[in-house]
């Protein structure tokens, strides 16, 4: 009885020992999946089998014209042979993001794609990717994709460009008063910090909070410039600064957007009053208690 209790504890024990991530192995996977779609591009068989391991399948998950929820397989040789079957047009299969979550010898990578046909788009969706750290590296073992032909990224600043048409479109909805616009760009658990300490809101106490700004024909006017914007690896979060021309003098504007199924919202922002290095002790001595 002894060796079979001893054998789990034994094989967990080298699942722990072997669960440790080397810091390169996101990159190394990522270099994987790369590979796979720079394949494609060359229509280079031998590059393409040797990102898979041999157990690897396909599979695309869809609705069928009847409405019906279908999940299709798909042959690894006969997706290797069409691929190295000369063709006229390049398959260029092009990512914007990747979610990479990696566990020891195990890896799940989740990316937005857009296929083309030379620059002709025919779909997009998602990939969901799942890797295995064999003797001779990381190796695809499955790809499960979905497809559809509405709503498909065709630019890689897609997204940048609607941030800032979003950031631009929210101040100017406080410039004209604006309220639907103003709260309708932030998320419902959005948070707005104020230049005083006392203003910390929820979007639905500050929405509260300034309804005597919004009755009027503006609520404030801030004139946004030099917009830095970052996004995360899997471009479902965004986070960006912003200098401001206000009446109070110049600030500075921070925060955080989310992706939703309605698009980037606003969920937290952050609004700083600037003071020059030259004022800063005039400043200080302004201050209650200095």
């Amino acid at each position: 009885m002894l060796k079979y209790l001893l054998l789990p504890a034994l094989l967990l024990g080298h699942f722990c020992a072997s669960a440790q991530t080397a810091p390169d192995d996101q990159a190394a996977v990522i270099a994987t999946i790369q590979r796979m779609f720079d394949a494609m591009r060359a229509g280079d068989s031998t590059m393409l089998r040797s990102t898979f391991d041999p157990t690897a399948r396909l599979q695309s998950a869809f609705t069928s014209k009847e409405g019906k929820p279908v999940l299709h397989d798909e042959s690894i040789d006969e997706f290797v042979g069409a691929v190295g079957t000369p063709h006229p047009e390049v398959w260029d299969e092009r990512i914007w993001s990747y979610d990479v979550r990696i566990d020891g010898r195990l890896a799940s990578v989740w990316t937005d794609y857009t296929f083309f046909l030379d620059d002709k788009m025919l779909h997009c969706g998602v990939n969901a990717f799942h890797l295995f750290k064999g003797e001779n590296g990381w190796k695809i073992t499955q790809i499960t994709d979905t497809r559809r032909k509405d709503g498909c990224q065709t630019e890689p600043n897609a997204d940048l460009a609607t941030i800032h048409l979003l950031m631009d479109a929210w101040h100017h909805a406080a410039a004209v008063a604006d309220e639907d616009t103003f709260f309708g760009s932030m998320s419902a658990d959005g948070v707005y910090l104020g230049t005083d300490a006392s203003e910390r809101w929820l979007r639905d106490e500050m929405k509260e909070w300034s309804k005597e700004y919004f009755a009027k024909d503006t609520a404030w006017a801030f004139t946004a410039h030099d917009r830095q914007v970052y996004f995360s690896q899997n471009g479902q979060t965004a986070w960006f600064e912003e200098l401001l021309k206000t009446w109070m003098g110049p600030c500075r504007g921070s925060g955080v957007l989310t992706k939703t199924a309605g698009g980037w919202k606003i969920r937290h922002y952050d609004l700083a009053v600037l003071v020059s290095n030259e004022l800063i002790y005039d400043y200080i001595k302004l201050l209650p208690g200095k």
